[in-house]
Order: C-alpha cells, then sequence, then structure tokens
C-alpha cells in the first residue's frame, strides 16, 4: 500500500465543500481541515505508485474549489495505533 499526503490550498468560499467532494474520491481514505500554511489534508492510499497521480492529477487537482496541491510520498509508517492493533487479542 503506498501513501501520500497532500496538503491543499483551497479557495475558502468553498472550503467545506471541496473537502467533502475530495472526501468522497476514489483513493482519498480522509480528508483534515487544518490550521496552519495549508487548509485541508488529503491522505491517499493506493496500491500502485502510478495511481498517486491518478489520484492527484486527475481527481483532487480537478475538485473545484481546490488552488493547488503539495505531495508527499510516505516511505514508511510509524504508529502506535498499528502495533496495538497487530499484537492485540481482543481485550
Amino acid at each position: 500500500m503506498i501513501t501520500a499526503i497532500v496538503f491543499i490550498e483551497a479557495a475558502v468560499a468553498h472550503l467545506t465543500d471541496t473537502a467533502a467532494a475530495i472526501a468522497d474520491l476514489e483513493g482519498v481514505s480522509e480528508v483534515y481541515s487544518v490550521t496552519g500554511e495549508h487548509d485541508l489534508i488529503a491522505m491517499v492510499r493506493v496500491t500502485e505508485i502510478d495511481d498517486v497521480a491518478t489520484v492527484v492529477a486527475d481527481r483532487v487537482n480537478r475538485v473545484e474549489g481546490v488552488v493547488s496541491t503539495q505531495t508527499q510520498i510516505a516511505y514508511r509508517a510509524y504508529s502506535r495505533h498499528d502495533l496495538e492493533d497487530a499484537f492485540s487479542i481482543g481485550l
């Protein structure tokens, strides 16, 4: 599984609709409204590296209200939640 973190600048007037539209796209697992330099962060999870370009360039960038995107590809994931799930015996 390939994970890409997409930082999104969006038109403020369309922020809620833009976030909802992005969240509905195939390949996008979640969208966060955030503080700071960017307006939204989308998590893209796909099986092939070429699919990142399809999701971001062909889908996310075409959503009304998206002004610009910046994409980061994750090399590895480190998460306490993943470890707890892997070793949990259902308690």
